[in-house]
């Protein structure tokens, strides 16, 4: 098995952590699914630092973020699959 850039803790997950040091432009990821032990591929649109999140999907404004299985906030600016999720184009819902 190739080496894993980004981590997904639940299938029904629509973002990924980054466990590299980033992920370049354009460069093909290798994700795990720690849920069910699955390996996904996702293309990266933008460099994204490790730690960061990635989307699995493209994502409107309003949607719902979810990670760990949970919700963890709503995006406020569209998002494309494999593009950088932070707090420019996402927040929490609580405020």
């Amino acid at each position: 098995m190739s080496k894993t850039d980004i981590i997904i803790h639940d299938e029904k997950d629509n973002v990924g952590v980054i466990v590299v040091d980033k992920v370049n432009n354009g460069q093909e990821c290798e994700c795990w699914i720690m849920e069910n032990n699955k390996s996904i591929k996702i293309q990266a649109i933008k460099e994204i630092p490790l730690g960061h999140k990635i989307a699995l999907k493209n994502l409107s404004d309003g949607d719902t973020i979810l990670k760990y299985g949970h919700d963890i906030g709503k995006v406020v600016k569209l998002i494309n699959k494999g593009d950088h999720v932070h707090v420019h184009n996402v927040k929490t819902k609580k405020w």
